[in-house]
């Protein structure tokens, strides 16, 4: 059991509670982004940084990850893609992407881009909440004492 994180634009706070759980339980965490991210020294705690470019991370953590490992991204494709291969998904908002729900996310993510495509300003995130941090850490415990 391994956790990946596409971490270009994970949130700090959520970085910190997947370093206490790795610390805590012994589980490796691995950063993936394209600009190099400080990390606390442990051996649970990795980073990977791989060349600027469209997609080279997540197609590093989709290269690495294993059948029942954790990804932690908002970015809609990789989830589909971890799922593809066996993976569990969550983002760091604690929002679980499954094989059921997946197709209509990819589809939203679709539309959205059209709309944005066409000149129509969607809007970005809310800023992330108490109540994601506590849906992401809630989850986050779910699955470390389900492995």
């Amino acid at each position: 059991m391994k956790i990946w994180v596409d971490a270009d634009a994970c949130p700090v706070v959520i970085k910190d509670i997947l370093f206490r759980a790795a610390t805590r339980t012994g589980v490796t965490v691995t950063l993936v982004a394209n600009q190099f991210i400080r990390v606390p020294s442990s051996p649970y705690i990795k980073m990977i940084q791989v060349a600027s470019g469209y997609d080279n991370a997540d197609n590093e953590i989709v290269k690495r990850l294993s059948e029942g490992d954790l990804v932690v991204t908002s970015d809609i494709p990789l989830a589909a893609d971890a799922i593809a291969k066996g993976a569990h998904v969550v983002s760091p908002r604690g929002e679980v992407y499954t094989k059921e729900n997946i197709g209509a996310r990819l589809n939203m993510r679709d539309f959205l881009d059209s709309m944005r495509a066409s000149g129509v300003d969607t809007g970005g995130p809310a800023a992330l909440s108490q109540g994601d941090r506590k849906a992401f850490a809630g989850y986050l415990d779910k699955y470390l004492s389900a492995g």
